[in-house]
């Protein structure tokens, strides 16, 4: 497999926030959002099996992994990494960015997905396969990345059409520059949704440019 990275750090978002995570980030993606934070990680990494990326991983000694990118299901081995991981009881975290068919994840114990339904303002939101909402399960989530009124408005009218919390965890991340988190909370509240305010808490304790936490 290409691999961009391995570290451990807490989990900075989703409703694991704040625990202990060891992150395995790939190579490569599909899509090249416009507010894309890890363009690092589009076709910068080394070859490793995934008997050596479990190694690693497991001598973290954490007990929640995340699989991220990049896209992850780009590679086709990330189903069999996930397999491995989850086998030794760990809870492994898939974010994917909802272009691509998640079925495939759907049968491995303690594999939570964070999907994204892109937005928008990503300039990607022509890429989201709506069929993916019905393959979610009440373990998975959903991140509506928000970088304007117009995107918010947008992501209300997807979470209702689709009656999208009671199928799973539904999450609202403002951009790291264009909306206030204030401003989103006041839209939530305001409109009533159950949804999850979802901040990059990494990014507040580290900083927002330091990779590998």
């Amino acid at each position: 497999m290409k691999v961009c990275e391995i570290f451990t750090s807490i989990q900075g978002e989703s409703s694991y926030a704040g625990l202990p995570c060891t992150f395995v980030r790939l190579t490569g993606c599909n899509l090249q959002c416009s507010y894309c934070d890890t363009q690092y990680a589009y076709d910068e990494g080394v070859d490793m099996t995934i008997s050596e990326i479990v190694e690693q991983v497991l001598s973290a000694g954490t007990h929640l992994v995340e699989i991220t990118g990049g896209e992850p299901l780009m590679q086709k081995e990330t189903v069999a990494l996930a397999k491995q991981l989850s086998s030794t009881g760990n809870r492994v975290l898939i974010e994917t960015n909802g272009s691509l068919d998640i079925s495939c994840l759907k049968h491995i114990p303690l594999v939570t997905v964070i999907m994204d339904i892109k937005t928008p303002s990503s300039g990607m939101s022509g890429n989201n396969d709506y069929a993916n909402i019905a393959r979610l399960t009440r373990d998975d989530e959903v991140k509506f990345v928000i970088g304007s009124r117009e995107d918010y408005t947008w992501a209300v009218k997807i979470i209702r059409q689709y009656e999208m919390d009671s199928i799973c965890k539904v999450l609202m991340s403002p951009t790291e520059t264009s909306i206030a988190p204030a401003a989103l909370v006041k839209w939530i509240l305001d409109d009533g949704l159950n949804v999850r305010l979802n901040i990059q808490l990494h990014k507040y304790i580290f900083g927002p440019d330091l990779r590998g936490v």
